[in-house]
Order: C-alpha cells, then structure tokens, then sequence
C-alpha cells in the first residue's frame, strides 16, 4: 500500500495526464453506446407475450406496428399517403380499409364493432408495419418522417411514444446533469472550507462518470433510465469518498513534515475506510441484477461500475489534483458553515429510550404504509401529456374508442368455423369491444379474393393468423389483465400453441415479474449488505440492528406515496429500497464502526456512542446533503414521472436515513450495547 501511495504522490503530473488521455475514448464510448428506449424489451425472451413478438418479427417481418390518423382526407388522399408511407425505409407493410373497399364501397359494409375502429366521421386509421423492432433506431426515424409526411396526420402506438420518450430523455439528460453539479457546487462550498476545493471534488467525479458511462460500450446497450439517473447517482454516491480523503489530507499536513507524506497517509486510510463501505454499496446495486426484468442488470452494472470508477478516481486523480493545486486551495480557504449538531447527541443520550419507543412503534406501521402502496405499469402514463404519440393515443381512445388493442397468434391452418367459433366466444366476454379475423370478415362477405395480397400477408403467412382484439379496459389495470387470461385460456382450448400478445399481454407479464422482483431484489440486497457487514463489523448483532435502522427509513420512504395518496412507475418500487440501503448503510457503519473502537478501547457504552456521535453526524450530514442535492433537482426537473418519481424518492431517502442514523442508530447501540459486546470479536480479550 505504502508504494501505491508514493507512486500516485510522485507521479502526479502523470496519473493527471493518463486521466485525461483517457477520457479521449471514454468520451466516444458514450457517445457510441446504444440507448434503449423501450422497458418491454427488457421482459425475459422466455416469456409467452415475448416469444408472439419474435413470431411477429422473424415470421411477419413486423417488429413493431404503428397507426397513422388521418383527418378530413379523401379515399384516393389516404390510398397516396400509404404509397408514401411505404416509401419510407424499414415500413414493411401498410394498409387502411380503402385497401379492400377501394372507392366504391362504404365502410358500413364492414361489421359494426369493425367499421367503428376505422373510421370516426373525418378521420381515418392506417396500420403500419416496421421491418425492425420497437425501439430500434431505424423505426424511430421511420416514425418520425412519417409524422413530416402531412401536417394533419398523428401516429399512435408503443413506436411513436417511445420516439417521444427518446427525444425528451435526450433534451433533458444534459440539463439533469447541470442541475445536479450547481446545487452540489452550493452544498460543497458552504460544507468545505475552500471555495476551490469543489471544482476539484466535481472535476474528479466527473472524470469518472465519463470512464463509467464510457464503458458500457461494452454493454451493448443501456436503457434511457440508466443513462439519466447514472450520472447524478455516481456522483451523490460517491462524493463523500473524496471529502473523506480531503479531510484525512488536511488531517495529516498538520502531523507531516511535507505535504507529499501527509497525502501518502491519507491515501491509505481513505483506501481502507472507503473500500470497506463501497462494497456494501457496489453490492446493493449488484443485487438488483436478481431481477427477471432485465432493466435490473442494466441498472446494477452500470451503477456498480460507477461506484469501483469512483473509488478508483479518489485514490488516484483526486489527491494528484490536490497536491497540484494545493497553492489555490490554501488561498480560497474560508471557514465552513456546516451547522453544529451536538445537540442531536444529547437528545439522543437524553431520551433515547423514547426514541427507540418511536422506533418500535414506527416499524410495523411504516412497513404496512409501505406494503399499501401502488405502483402503475402503464409506460404511457408517465409521460407529459402534450407529446404528439401521446395525443395520438388519446384520440385513439376517445374517437376510435381504442383503448388496449392486442391479438392472437393461431395456427393459419386453423379452420375458418372453429376461427368464427372462437371469436364468437372471445366476443362473448366482458371488456371485449372489438375482434378481426380473416374469418369474421368472409362471414361478412368480404372473402379473402377481395383483400390485397399485402393486407393478407399482414395478418396470414401460411404459418401463423393473427387474430385483432380490441378492449375497453386500460392497460395493466386487473380487469385487463383477468380479460386476457380468458382470451388465452379459450384461444388454448382451439389450438394449445396459441400465443395471446401486444402491449396488454406484455404489461401483464410486466405486472407478475415486477412483484417477484421486488421480494427478490429486497431480501436480496438485504442479505448481501448483511452478509458483507458481518466481515467488516466483525459482529453478529450489529449488522441486524443497522439494516433494521435503515429500512425503518426505507419503510417510511416507500409508505409515503400511500399516505399521499398516490402511485408510483413500477420500477421505482423495485429499485428504490435497493439504492437506498447500499447507498446510505455507510451513514450506519460509519459511527458504529467508531462505536466499537471506543467500546473495545475500555470506554463505556455511553462515552462509546458520544464519541461516535462527535465523529460521524458532521461527516453523515455533508454526506446526505450531497447525496440529496445531487437528485432532488432532477426529481423537480424532470417532466417524465419515471426519472422524477426515482430521483425524488431518493433525495428523499437520503434525508430519512441521515434522521434515521442520527437518532435511531445511537439509540440502538445504547439499549442493545450487552448483546453487541457479548456478539462482536475484540470485547473478551479486554473483558468488556
């Protein structure tokens, strides 16, 4: 360690140098790393719903779909706008009803529950087929120039909302950022005592959220919720690693001949110090890759590299700039304003009983308050309401009464009596507003000879038929949901390899994975941290009362939207309780670990928890503060709900845990300190 320290202490100019070089193909790593802006793809490929999709793609050639609405447009105007349409590269098919009327037929020809899904007085709907899926580049700008075609038209569907939620993500990421270094700048100059010393702390972080966000080129892809929460998490995670090397720095220059052996010092106390609690929060984030929605690994990875990156930077970059700069940061120092909090220590050794009392009581009411809150599955809802795939989707509901369309995939040879037998039964069921089929339509007297080879292709490959439904229920809501599962249960009884699929379908599946996810990621984040703090705490007990201390905190953080009466976007719900132990577990570490060195020292259980108390509230207060200042303007910022909602509840969580820590955590140690001796190494040999 001691030649580690003196390499980076003498080779300053060159760590800065190498840094910078590297930044080079970081920089084009993030700039060439695949955004994916689609959360249905992340469901597992094993997956029913997922499996009618690669039916879709591989045998129809049709990887996502899309519906144009026209608007006082003529027959032979709409026939030249799909002519258009089809133009445009990656649109495999397209078709309207004019495609099998013509000009001369009226659409009331068509059956009732049909003809009203076509048309509503002047508008008009054409489906459009793309080669590629959903969220892939190419689809994107598929829509995107049929949406420059002609001023009046709108284009619905999961390919036009996700178009929107690309193109707000990427004019708000960058802002996110800004938001989150200038309120972070605020909080550092008022905490430090040098107004230059936060520029080196944001410079240094940011060199590693450009190595983190750089390296997951070799990913393949992210998702846009990881690209926008992945630069403002790493950077309120691992702040308090450079403040605590800083503070070490100015520690030792009073102890040290030269500055260059003082920072050799506190090199390898912030390694020791910071290494032990980065694992707990590289393994929180490592716990979300249990999750059987990928989005989970994508998460994880890319967070736990940020935090390894960080620590990285700290022991390297971060004390070569300071000992370079060290000159500026002497001439800005100023004298901090961090607020003392002495009084919370003698509250707490005042009244700790009653606050251990609260604690009790708060915990089954917290966790109930928590366990009752709803999260929402539907991707759309979350979005600003003034995005035009949104509006489309609402006119789409309003005037077509389209509410959650979805199809069955059966087999093409099935009989055209048992397909009609089939519908029948299907539009026997509640909610079911609409249902298409090749069969229903020749029953009309619409026969297969009249239909266009395109229209046919779209919905028949000789291999499979596909069967549209139309629902008056929301998606993701439970009567959807119930919906499906007799569709498919009836759709199974005429042909056992029917495949139910479409938006509805997938938010199903969504809505059972989510729920196993959340028990999954929870218990274990839980038990890694636990696991993980028995080694560094050495004690058996505490870490059962520190993890306990700080889901109190995540309970209370969770139970508020219940209390508030709202809901939240399912992926929060999964990731914030995860987030927020591995990130602010340290704040318990920190003074129990200061805790058991005065309690192993001969100290009594008081002097042990006021010592602790001196050392920590400081440190955990500048640290929570960053960590909150680093996310609750995005939270402010952000007009989609899902990077908001995330962001908030974890400024939010920040500040709990930092009260949490504050009183709870001394108050345990106190009330519990004969079970924490008689359960910990290094009390017997001293005869604690």
């Amino acid at each position: 360690m001691k030649t580690f320290c003196k390499a980076v202490t003498r080779g300053r100019y060159v760590i800065i140098a190498i840094c910078l070089l590297l930044m080079i193909p970081a920089a084009i790593g993030y700039k060439n790393t695949k955004i994916n802006y689609d959360i249905v793809s992340y469901l597992p490929s094993d997956v029913e719903t997922m499996k009618g999709q690669d039916i879709l793609s591989k045998e129809f050639k049709q990887g996502a779909f899309a519906v144009v609405i026209t608007d006082n447009m003529s027959t032979k105007q709409i026939l030249n706008l799909e002519d258009r349409i089809k133009d445009v590269k990656t649109v495999n098919k397209v078709g309207s009803v004019y495609d099998i009327l013509g000009y001369s037929f009226p659409v009331q020809m068509l059956p009732s529950d049909i003809a009203s899904k076509v048309q509503k007085g002047d508008k008009n709907l054409i489906l459009v087929t793309f080669t590629n899926s959903t969220s892939d580049d190419a689809t994107l700008k598929a829509v995107e120039k049929i949406r420059g075609l002609k001023k009046s038209i709108q284009v619905a569907g999961m390919s036009a909302t996700t178009l929107d939620t690309a193109q707000i993500a990427n004019s708000e990421v960058i802002m996110y950022v800004i938001i989150a270094v200038a309120l972070c700048l605020i909080v550092l100059m008022l905490t430090l005592d040098s107004f230059f010393v936060p520029f080196l702390l944001l410079g240094n972080i940011g060199v590693a959220i450009v190595y983190n966000l750089g390296s997951n080129l070799f990913l393949g892809q992210i998702s846009y919720i990881t690209k926008a929460i992945a630069a403002v998490l790493q950077l309120g995670v691992t702040m308090d690693f450079s403040i605590f090397l800083y503070h070490k720095f100015e520690y030792w220059k009073t102890q040290r001949d030269n500055k260059l052996e003082a920072m050799d010092e506190a090199i390898a106390e912030t390694m020791i110090s910071v290494i032990g609690s980065s694992t707990t929060t590289i393994a929180g984030f490592l716990a979300l890759c249990t999750m059987k929605l990928t989005l989970g690994v994508d998460i994880g990875v890319v967070m736990a590299k940020g935090v390894a990156f960080g620590v990285l930077t700290v022991v390297t970059l971060f004390p070569a700039l300071v000992l370079v700069f060290d000159p500026i940061i002497t001439k800005t120092a100023h004298k901090s304003v961090v607020p003392d909090l002495s009084f919370i220590k003698r509250f707490v050794l005042k009244h700790y009983k009653i606050v251990l009392t609260v604690f009790v009581i708060g915990l089954p009411l917290s966790y109930y308050a928590q366990s009752r809150t709803q999260s929402y599955y539907n991707l759309t809802a979350g979005l600003p309401s003034y995005l035009p795939g949104v509006k489309a989707n609402d006119v789409l509901k309003k005037d077509f009464k389209i509410v959650s369309p979805y199809f069955i995939l059966v087999d093409s040879k099935m009989d055209a009596t048992d397909v009609k037998k089939m519908v029948d039964q299907i539009d026997d069921l509640k909610g079911i507003d609409m249902t298409a089929s090749i069969a229903k339509l020749s029953s009309q007297g619409i026969t297969e000879d009249m239909m266009p080879d395109d229209i046919k292709d779209m919905v028949d490959n000789g291999k499979y038929q596909i069967i549209l439904l139309s629902s008056k229920y929301d998606t993701a809501t439970d009567q959807l949901n119930s919906q499906i599962a007799h569709v498919s249960k009836i759709a199974k009884s005429y042909d056992k390899h029917a495949i139910v699929a479409g938006e509805g379908p997938l938010m199903r599946d969504m809505v059972t994975i989510a729920d196993t996810d959340f028990t999954n990621v929870n218990s274990t984040s839980i038990g890694v941290v636990f696991v993980i703090m028995l080694f560094v705490l050495k004690s058996i007990s505490l870490p059962v009362l520190l993890v306990l201390a700080i889901e109190f905190a995540i309970f209370i953080n969770m139970g508020i939207p219940f209390m508030m009466g709202t809901k939240i976007p399912f992926v929060a719900s999964i990731v914030i309780g995860t987030i927020q132990l591995g990130a602010t577990i340290d704040y318990a570490i920190l003074m129990s670990t200061k805790y058991l060195e005065i309690r192993q020292g001969g100290g009594d259980k008081v002097q042990a928890v006021s010592t602790a108390m001196d050392a920590s509230l400081q440190s955990i207060f500048v640290s929570a503060l960053c960590f909150f200042a680093a996310t609750v303007g995005v939270g402010i910022y952000s007009s989609m709900d899902m990077i908001s909602t995330i962001c908030s509840m974890i400024s939010r969580g920040a500040l709990i845990s930092m009260i949490d820590v504050a009183f709870i955590a001394p108050s345990l140690l106190l009330v519990f300190d004969k079970v924490i001796t008689h359960t910990s190494l290094g009390f017997k040999k001293k005869g604690a």
